[in-house]
């Protein structure tokens, strides 16, 4: 397990044409390492998460995506992609292929990945047009009953990224509040990085919580509001404006891409990113 700084992180374990999840369900969502991705110009990923909001349409803005698999698409609370529809309509900045599942169908491939198993069975994808569109999606006979499950294959990303409240000093983390499929993910890849609000000495695991132990975990980085302008339960809320007004920058190419270029791309980090928000916004991470 390494602790560096979020640049280290990436440059080491992120390259180019691999399979990446940055997951997180409504909140602990990396917003702070998805940039950084798009910083260090990486390009030809196969990008995977269960609910792909606003990190992943910057990133397919960016022209770091080839692929999408997913199961919901969308700026929560407000509408479209702008970024994602572009690309899968136009070819803007580049194709993109998908993959679209159900929330189930994304649950069972990590947890097959996890298990190393070749594939998910699901009593799932039923009267529903999924199967026609994704032919990933198969079924298998039951050899007891003879009923036909559906299917999907295992889901096994080369990197898989997470945010969480806190790790302790040799590197096991704590997740706590609303979970999605971050253990899932976690221990169905071959390398993960995990930044943090902050390094404890000692992890106070509530009820429900979920602790990764470090022998999982290869990167530990310390991103204070790492998730912001998602949320961190505990930490901080989300910038509901924040999402509001995404739906205006990202609608169009050029609002878009000077928008990154000013935020993102002319920023150092994620620290340089908070401070050219508006002070507004600053204070909403900080609070």
């Amino acid at each position: 397990m390494l602790t560096c700084s979020l640049h280290e992180a990436i440059a080491r374990y992120v390259e180019d044409g691999q399979t990446i999840a940055l997951e997180g369900f409504t909140h602990l969502i990396p917003f702070a390492a998805g940039h950084e991705i798009i910083r260090q110009g990486r390009r030809d990923l196969h990008l995977v998460r269960m609910t792909p909001d606003l990190i992943y349409d910057q990133m397919i803005g960016m022209g770091c995506a080839r692929a999408l698999t997913f199961s919901w698409g969308g700026n929560p609370g407000v509408g479209s992609l702008h970024r994602l529809r572009d690309a899968v309509e136009r070819s803007w900045p580049g194709p993109l292929a998908i993959h679209e599942h159900s929330h189930a169908g994304m649950a069972a491939a990590y947890t097959a990945g996890a298990a190393r198993l070749p594939f998910a069975m699901l009593r799932g994808y039923i009267g529903n047009g999924l199967p026609a569109v994704n032919p990933q999606i198969q079924s298998v006979q039951c050899p007891y009953t003879g009923e036909r499950i559906a299917t999907v294959p295992a889901m096994n990303p080369d990197v898989t990224i997470l945010h969480a409240q806190q790790a302790d000093r040799d590197g096991n983390i704590l997740l706590r509040g609303i979970i999605g499929a971050q253990k899932e993910a976690a221990l169905a890849a071959s390398k993960l990085i995990v930044t943090v609000e902050e390094v404890v000495d000692t992890l106070a695991a509530p009820m429900n919580a979920i602790v990764l132990p470090h022998w999982v975990v290869n990167a530990v980085v310390p991103v204070p509001a790492g998730a912001y302008p998602a949320y961190a339960q505990g930490y901080y809320e989300r910038d509901n404006a924040f999402y509001l007004a995404w739906d205006d920058i990202a609608r169009e190419r050029d609002t878009f891409t000077a928008w990154m270029e000013r935020h993102v791309l002319g920023t150092p980090d994620h620290a340089g990113f908070l401070r050219s928000l508006p002070v507004a916004s600053r204070e909403r991470s900080e609070a």
